[in-house]
């Protein structure tokens, strides 16, 4: 592939990133620091410049407390060498940290955000993202609460993550009606698989409103590389529970198709399901996670596939939910 790999405009933002960004949910769960650094090197060094964590990540592991994937990717940045200013670093807010620090209420936002530029060590969040609608606290507290964070320079671009489309438009409006800044981006669950939360209204409205959107599990956590094909496949997985669902007809169609697409362009079910993705014009980029150097160059390679109209009706085809035949 290409030393440098095309740019994309995220949204309305000031950046341009790659179209893939590398998810920061595995450092400190399914990753140790030693392999994070040598995987975000790698990344980067393949041209790549878009990181994601999240406050939150990984406190569901027995033992963390939330904050450690920040902590890890700080601990890569302080090692200089011009990391910081070749990434454009997202992280999020909002999930349940512990009972009194969760929620997007102005003066937890303010609070949050400090506590992830001390574990991130870096004095600016590139894209600071609402990682759920919190309709317990009026939108507008929380667009000012961010006005303050990118008036002081520690934040330079806000996105949502998890927004229907109802509360995305509503959002929006609210930034337009009061002069307040607009979420740029959307994160929301999108894959091969998982296409009924996105295509549609939220698409269009992402579409009409020219945000840039990232979506996050672009491999259904995993399953759509293909090594997830039986029950006895999940035994001992870390990810076994969240793959299950996909265990179905449905999946198993997908994962024939990624075959096949696959064996005509001599690449891996991962790459085809990525390269769909990126080939959506609605899509900036998607997330994804490696634990190996081996996983991020077979996830790297993705970006330079190609798929022609024929092979994404293929998968199309064979992702089609049958509860939507209207798609």
């Amino acid at each position: 592939m290409a030393a440098t790999p095309e740019r994309r405009l995220l949204g309305g933002t000031p950046f341009e990133i790659a179209p893939l960004m590398f998810g920061g949910n595995v450092f400190g769960w399914t990753v140790d620091e030693a392999t994070s650094f040598a995987l975000l090197d790698r990344f980067v060094d393949a041209g790549f410049n878009a990181v994601d964590t999240a406050d939150v990540y990984s406190g569901w592991i027995e033992g963390n407390e939330g904050g450690e994937s920040e902590t890890i990717i700080g601990n890569w940045l302080a090692q200089g060498g011009g990391r910081r200013d070749r990434i454009v670093l997202a992280t999020k807010v909002g999930m349940e940290m512990a009972p009194d620090r969760k929620g997007l209420a102005r003066d937890y936002i303010i609070r949050a955000a400090e506590d992830s530029l001390r574990r991130l060590r870096t004095d600016r969040i590139d894209l600071y993202q609402s990682h759920r609608a919190d309709e317990s606290v009026p939108i507008e507290e929380t667009l000012r609460a961010y006005e303050e964070l990118i008036a002081s320079g520690k934040v330079r671009a806000i996105g949502a993550s998890n927004y229907s489309a109802a509360q995305l438009g509503a959002a929006l409006d609210t930034s337009e009606a009061k002069g307040l800044p607009r979420y740029e981006t959307l994160q929301p669950l999108y894959n091969l698989y998982d296409r009924a939360e996105y295509e549609g209204e939220l698409e269009r409205l992402c579409e009409a409103r020219g945000l840039g959107v990232i979506p996050f599990f672009g491999l259904a956590s995993g399953f759509l590389t293909g090594k997830y094909r039986s029950q006895a496949d999940l035994a001992g997985r870390p990810r076994g529970q969240r793959v299950q669902k996909y265990l179905n007809t449905r999946g198993l169609r997908i994962l024939g198709a990624l075959d096949a697409v696959g064996a005509e362009l001599d690449a891996s079910p991962a790459q085809v399901a990525l390269a769909w993705l990126m080939a959506r014009p609605s899509i900036t980029a998607p997330i994804a996670s490696a634990t190996s150097i081996a996983q991020l160059d077979e996830l790297i390679r993705a970006a330079a596939l190609t798929l022609d109209p024929g092979q994404i009706a293929t998968l199309d085809t064979a992702s089609a939910d049958e509860e939507r035949p209207d798609r």
